[in-house]
């Protein structure tokens, strides 16, 4: 695996390193030493799957409060998905500042979300996959988002959004 850092210390893309044959290919997706050899938190706890019938689709900002902060490795699996993570963390020289990478089945990149940011994504394909690895439980009661057009953050989203849920696009602004 390629792990490249991006302006957001801590948040990463990762690009697999697929072994090619006469049969296709073989690439590590996880592997716990070279995450451990980049820093990076290499505790799973959970694995979890979203499934989106509709392109435009967005669900996010998400991210969980202390004490159960969560570190996410995403993929895409099935379709194509605009990613974007967002520093949350006050002392951050890039608080409330984002990145946004595509993610899609084809160039099978993840991103690297650490504890402290809020993610969220936004289809770019009908019928989108999206897989995610997880550092703690889910904890409903630490549950937390913002809202996805805070003029905060000015994020710039790059079509516009047909499907949303009801909690996401009533969470307040951040401010």
């Amino acid at each position: 695996m390629i792990f490249h850092e991006s302006k957001l210390p801590g948040v990463f893309e990762i690009q697999l390193e697929p072994q090619l044959d006469e049969r296709g290919f073989f690439a590590r997706t996880w592997c716990q030493s070279e995450f451990e050899g980049h820093g990076l938190n290499s505790r799973l706890v959970q694995c979890s799957i979203s499934f989106s019938t509709r392109r435009g689709t967005l669900r996010g900002l998400h991210y969980q409060a202390k004490p159960h902060e969560e570190t996410k490795v995403v993929r895409c699996t099935r379709g194509a998905i605009y990613d974007v993570a967002v520093d949350l963390r006050p002392n951050s020289p890039t608080y409330k500042e984002w990145i946004a990478v595509t993610l899609t089945a084809e160039n099978r990149r993840m991103l690297y979300i650490p504890e402290g940011c809020a993610h969220g994504f936004l289809t770019l394909e009908d019928n989108t996959e999206v897989c995610y690895q997880m550092t703690a439980f889910y904890n409903p009661e630490s549950s937390r988002g913002m809202r996805w057009n805070d003029p905060t953050f000015q994020i710039a989203w790059p079509e516009h959004v047909e499907v949303i849920s009801e909690r996401d696009r009533n969470y307040r602004n951040f401010e």
